[in-house]
């Protein structure tokens, strides 16, 4: 996929996330930004939370199943107040809270774990009814190695740790545009 955002558009991105939010928890109308042409495009995406150094709330979807602009509305509110990790989010806490977008490509089905390049590729997981997903930029915090990388993608997903070896896991692999309102 040859998709490239420009920084306006993700400016937009994240200020049309951080309005969702304060819409939700406010109760007033969401001032959103006006859209461009390339943000009506069906993309995978995720919208992560953090609070300081810590994650506050992550959601997404993997594969495209709305407009980005729309998408990153819902996963904002989502991660904010559907995250079964944390309790939903105060209007305290708002402003101390940064937004994270990562806007995927659509899934490659790797022929093998050696094709995983850490940094790179975010990694989906499929074994039996089990699945899980790690976006390219976790291992890089975590400063894990592709072994590393996998096998927290595996537990994860509620397998073994190594269960990344196994012929019935399925590994696809995808790209992502990543962009914070930190960088902003």
């Amino acid at each position: 996929m040859n998709f490239s955002l420009s920084s306006q558009e993700k400016s937009i991105l994240l200020k049309t996330a951080r309005e969702s939010i304060r819409g939700a928890l406010t109760g007033e109308p969401p001032q959103y930004p006006e859209a461009t042409e390339n943000l009506q495009q069906d993309c995978g995406a995720f919208v992560t939370l953090h609070a300081g150094e810590k994650l506050r709330g992550c959601i997404g979807h993997i594969i495209a199943t709305k407009p980005l602009l729309e998408a990153v509305k819902e996963l904002a509110r989502s991660s904010a107040f559907e995250d079964p990790r944390f309790p939903p989010l105060r209007l305290s806490e708002l402003d101390a809270v940064d937004i994270e977008i990562s806007v995927l490509t659509p899934l490659e089905r790797a022929e093998s774990a050696e094709q995983v390049e850490v940094g790179v590729h975010g990694v989906y997981i499929k074994s039996g009814a089990r699945s899980g997903v790690l976006l390219p930029q976790v291992p890089v915090e975590q400063g894990w190695n592709r072994r590393q990388y996998l096998s927290n993608l595996c537990l994860k997903a509620g397998l073994a740790g190594d269960c990344w070896t196994s012929p019935q896991a399925e590994l696809y692999l995808f790209t992502a545009i990543v962009f914070g309102e930190k960088e902003q």
